[in-house]
């Protein structure tokens, strides 16, 4: 964030650190509630402010949501590339960014794991293609590192790559807790794509 953010924010009476807990607030009641039962007055309720202060960061619930899908693809990006730094080969960083992925996907406290997953209805065009373009974004650090990988002749990169992000992101679906941790269950998913080690 710039100065001039920083100052325009404190100037509204919140300052960066408090914007980053408002997003987060947002990303839990959104992730509980969904984002058609979530009002902006609940959000401001539950962060403690006037329903009229949380328009002076965020002109419509619409906007606060891209913010806290995008505040989510920071905090995966930051996960998956710490995981990933100290490891040379291809295949063991991809691995390890699916571990990353998966335990963020299954256990982080805040549901913004889960407003990440799932934003498929009830929101408007320019919503639906921002949340897109962040998406993207995620994508195409996973994109970096399947280019990196050799895959057998005739399979496609790109359905390898889709079809293991879905086989990671499905496992919402089933996924108990108290049995396979998130990093056992993401390092079976992927044994499934990694061909047998020579």
């Amino acid at each position: 964030m710039t100065r001039k953010a920083d100052a325009a924010s404190a100037v509204g009476g919140i300052t960066p650190d408090r914007k980053a807990e408002l997003i987060d607030k947002a990303a839990r009641l959104f992730g509980e509630r969904g984002y058609g039962n979530t009002s902006m007055r609940d959000i401001a309720a539950a962060f403690g402010i006037l329903h009229g202060s949380l328009y002076h960061h965020f002109g419509s619930k619409e906007e606060l949501f891209i913010s806290v899908y995008a505040s989510g693809v920071d905090a995966f990006i930051a996960d998956v590339q710490a995981a990933i730094a100290p490891l040379p080969d291809p295949w063991d960083r991809l691995e390890a960014a699916c571990v990353a992925h998966l335990e963020a996907l299954l256990t982080r406290d805040s549901p913004a794991a889960t407003v990440l997953a799932d934003w498929s209805s009830a929101y408007t065009e320019t919503m639906r293609v921002a949340l897109v373009q962040e998406r993207d974004r995620y994508e195409r650090v996973f994109g970096e590192l399947t280019e990196a990988v050799e895959l057998a002749p005739g399979i496609k990169r790109r359905y390898f790559r889709l079809g293991l992000l879905g086989a990671l992101n499905g496992a919402l679906n089933w996924y108990q807790p108290g049995r396979d941790s998130p990093a056992a269950v993401a390092r079976q998913l992927f044994a499934l794509f990694h061909p047998p080690r020579s």
